[in-house]
């Protein structure tokens, strides 16, 4: 998708962090923009805010119920038209060994991480395998590809993103179907989710990832991956013994105690 003006992009999670720096850049570009978000007084706020830049509407919706996803999917359908990009975005983190967490929150976190996106997906692709064009986006995170204490069913919910976001591309290209889709492996991003984490590997800036998140959407890349060296965490898996990679990663880098002054964002 080289441009994105003149198309309709929904971005769920999109009235705070990079959901919402993504939508004003999408604005900027000349797009319309829908947001999906589960908090209506800040749904409000960023439509009111973002309505000079262009084309912006709301709508509340726990993405990880799936008729709430369908009831909203139908009013976008009705109000907008076919959607053209997706960027399924929403998401949550609970920071605590997995011992410590309750069934609640392995069910929520599951559902709004893996599922949701997959739900989403689901309402928007019938219609862009239609009309054989449409570029989705799904927000992964590099705890996808590095297993982490203190945040291991964060850990489970990514990589499960991660397999099904590039199991869909390989089914569009099998299909040889004109819809892009990029998967995205962030490090730690400086919004307030992950607050308190402390980590010697710079934590990435919101205006920065989501300008890179919206240039590989134009570019139809394939993984995005930040920082750079994140792209060698699975040939580094591959090639060094376990006890070595955990030896580097963890007390050289010092990735596997990043965890343990989370406070995450603060209600």
């Amino acid at each position: 998708m080289k441009q994105l003006r003149g198309k309709t992009v929904l971005i769920t999670g999109g009235a705070s962090g990079i959901g919402k720096i993504m939508g004003r850049i999408v604005l900027e570009r000349g797009a319309e923009l829908i947001i999906w978000d589960i908090d209506q007084q800040k749904i409000n706020a960023v439509v009111a805010e973002f309505s000079p830049l262009g084309r912006v509407a709301g709508y509340q919706a726990d993405v990880s119920n799936p008729t709430q996803v369908e009831s909203a999917a139908a009013l976008v359908k009705k109000n907008h038209g076919p959607v053209d990009v997706l960027i399924n975005n929403a998401g949550i983190v609970v920071g605590k060994y997995f011992h410590e967490h309750t069934v609640e929150d392995i069910a929520r976190t599951m559902d709004i991480n893996a599922s949701a996106p997959m739900y989403v997906t689901l309402t928007f692709l019938p219609a862009m395998l239609e009309r054989n064009a449409g570029h989705i986006c799904n927000i992964a995170s590099s705890a996808g590809l590095i297993s982490n204490p203190r945040m291991s069913v964060y850990a489970a919910s990514k990589w499960s993103v991660i397999g099904w976001s590039d199991s869909l591309r390989l089914e569009m290209r099998q299909l040889e179907k004109n819809i892009g889709v990029t998967t995205v492996t962030p490090y730690y991003i400086n919004t307030g989710m992950f607050d308190g984490v402390r980590s010697i590997i710079p934590i990435l800036k919101p205006e920065k990832v989501a300008k890179k998140i919206i240039r590989a959407i134009e570019q139809n890349r394939i993984i995005l991956s930040m920082p750079w060296s994140m792209h060698f965490v699975r040939f580094s898996q591959g090639l060094l013994p376990i006890w070595f990679f955990d030896w580097f990663v963890g007390s050289v880098l010092g990735i596997y105690r990043t965890m343990e002054h989370f406070t995450g964002r603060q209600k």
